[in-house]
C-alpha cells in the first residue's frame, strides 16, 4: 500500500511538472513567431483566438490528424523510434530543474551532471532519424547536427566548470542559493555570452540552423516525417530550447532569486522569477532568430572549436587563480 501511495504521489508531481512544459512549449512557438513578425514589421499568428494564442493548438491538431508516412525504403523501427527518443530526452531533463528551494522533482546531487548527459544523448534520436530515413539529404542534415551538437557540448562543458569552481557543488539548488550576494552573470559575464550563443548552436536555433538548412537540405533530418512524428521532433526542438534557457537562467541569473530583496519584489513567488528569467532569454533567443544570419558550416566549426574552446579554458584558469588567491574557494 505504501509502495502505491509514493507510486501516486510521484506521479502526480511529473504530470504536474510536465503539463506546465508542453503548454509553455506551445506557447513559446507563438511568441517566436510574434517577435520573428514584430522585427520584420509584420502581424505574425493573430487570427486564432486572442491575439493568435491557440494558432500553436490549431497546428497541433492539425498535425494530430495528418496520416503518418513512413518511407518504403526506411528502416521502419529505427525511424518511428527517432521522433519518440528525441521528444522523450528533452522532457526527462526537466526532472531536475528547481523552480524553488522545495519545488524540484529530483533532487539530485549531480544535478548539472544529469543535464549534460542528457543534452548529450539528444543527438542519438537526430542521428536514428537521419539515417534511418535511407534518403540524401536527411543523413547529411544529422551528421551536420551530430558534428555540430559534439562540438558546442565541450565549450558548454568548459563554462559550466567555471560555474561548479565558483560553488562547489554539482547540485542545482545548492548553484542558486550560491548567487544570494550576486548573480555570477557578473563576474563571468563573457562566458554568458559563450554560453548563450554555445545553445543556440546546441538547439540548431538560427543562426546555427544547418542540420535543416532549407537551400541546401531540404528540411534536414525531419524530410521523410509527417503527421505527429514530426510534431515531436518539433516538441523536442523547443523543449530542448526551454531548457537551455532554464539551465542559463539558473547558473548566471540567480534560478528563482529576486533580483533585489527589498518589498516589492519579495512578494512575487519564486518560481514566477525563474519563469521570467527564462521568457527573458527566451526572447533574445527568438530576437537573434530573427536578425543574424545564417552561418557557413566551416565558420561554425571555426566559432566553437577555435573560438569558444580556447576562451573558456583560459577562462577556467583565470576562475581557478582569482579563487586561490583571495581564499575564495568554497569549503564543503
Amino acid at each position: 500500500m505504501e509502495y502505491l501511495q509514493i507510486f501516486f504521489s510521484e506521479t502526480y508531481k511529473i504530470v504536474f511538472l510536465l503539463i506546465p512544459v508542453l503548454v509553455s512549449v506551445a506557447m513559446i512557438v507563438w511568441l517566436d513567431r510574434r517577435i520573428w513578425a514584430f522585427v520584420q514589421k509584420r502581424k505574425g499568428p493573430n487570427v486564432v483566438g486572442p491575439f493568435g494564442l491557440f494558432q500553436s493548438l490549431a497546428d497541433a491538431m492539425k498535425y494530430i490528424f495528418k496520416e503518418i508516412i513512413i518511407p518504403a525504403s526506411s528502416n521502419k523501427i529505427i525511424f518511428i523510434l527517432a521522433p519518440v527518443v528525441t521528444m522523450t530526452l528533452a522532457l526527462v531533463a526537466w526532472a531536475v530543474i528547481p523552480f524553488s528551494e522545495s519545488y524540484v522533482l529530483a533532487d539530485i546531487n549531480v544535478g548539472i551532471l544529469y543535464l549534460f548527459a542528457i543534452s548529450s544523448l539528444g543527438v542519438y534520436g537526430i542521428i536514428m532519424g537521419g539515417w534511418a530515413s535511407n534518403s540524401k539529404y536527411p543523413f547529411l542534415g544529422s551528421i551536420r547536427s551530430a558534428a555540430q551538437m559534439v562540438s558546442y557540448e565541450v565549450s558548454i562543458g568548459v563554462i559550466i566548470i567555471n560555474v561548479l569552481l565558483c560553488v562547489g557543488s554539482l547540485n542545482l539548488g545548492d548553484i542558486v542559493l550560491a548567487q544570494k550576494n550576486i548573480w555570477f552573470i557578473i563576474p563571468l559575464f563573457p562566458m554568458f555570452v559563450i554560453f548563450f550563443i554555445s545553445a543556440l548552436a546546441e538547439t540548431n536555433r538560427p543562426p546555427f540552423d544547418l542540420p535543416e538548412a532549407e537551400a541546401e537540405l531540404v528540411s534536414g533530418y525531419q524530410t521523410e516525417y509527417s503527421g505527429m512524428m514530426y510534431a515531436m521532433f518539433w516538441l523536442g526542438e523547443y523543449a530542448n530550447i526551454l531548457l537551455m534557457c532554464a539551465l542559463g537562467s539558473i547558473l548566471f541569473l540567480g534560478g528563482w532569486l529576486s533580483p533585489l530583496d527589498i518589498y516589492p519584489f519579495i512578494l512575487i513567488p519564486e518560481p514566477v522569477w525563474l519563469i521570467i528569467k527564462i521568457l527573458l532569454l527566451f526572447v533574445l533567443f527568438a530576437l537573434v532568430k530573427a536578425i543574424v544570419p545564417r552561418y557557413r558550416y566551416d565558420q561554425l566549426m571555426r566559432l566553437g572549436w577555435k573560438v569558444f574552446l580556447p576562451i573558456s579554458l583560459i577562462w577556467v584558469v583565470l576562475t581557478s587563480g582569482y579563487l586561490m588567491y583571495f581564499d575564495l574557494l568554497p569549503r564543503s
